[in-house]
Order: C-alpha cells, then sequence, then structure tokens
C-alpha cells in the first residue's frame, strides 16, 4: 500500500471513529448527569481527521509540482 493510499484510509477510519464518538456524546445527553469527559472524546479523532484531511488536500498540488519539476529536469539533461 502506498503512502498516500494509507493516509486515505486511515482518515476513513477515523471519520467513522468520529462519527461514532459523536454518536455517544448524543446518548450520554439523554442521560440525567454525563460525566464531561465524554464530550472529550470527539476531540481527538477530529484532530488526527485535522491532520489526515490537510495532508489530502495538499497531496494533489505537492504531486503536480513534483511532475513538472521532474519533466523540467528531463527537459534539461536531454536539451
Amino acid at each position: 500500500m502506498s503512502w498516500s493510499k494509507g493516509v486515505r484510509q486511515t482518515h476513513r477510519w477515523l471519520a467513522l471513529a468520529f462519527t461514532i464518538t459523536v454518536i455517544v456524546c448524543f446518548i450520554a445527553i439523554a442521560q440525567e448527569k454525563p460525566p464531561m469527559w465524554v464530550f472529550y472524546t470527539p476531540l481527538l479523532p477530529l484532530g488526527l481527521l485535522l491532520f489526515t484531511g490537510l495532508n489530502l488536500f495538499v497531496l494533489p498540488y505537492v504531486t503536480k509540482r513534483r511532475s513538472r519539476q521532474h519533466s523540467a529536469r528531463e527537459s534539461e539533461t536531454t536539451a
């Protein structure tokens, strides 16, 4: 599995974990006195989603720039 596929798969699993923790928070709200730590549980997957999402957002631009630099180097060596 390549690096970008691994990040994409991790991002998907983190999204699932985040969704589950949000559902748990809504269930906890229905209880009389939910513990405060329940409301902080979605923050860890959300923070990790931020980093993997930013990586996936920037990846096409980095790939395009690398391919341009690679083609520029090839044209310099052939000229």
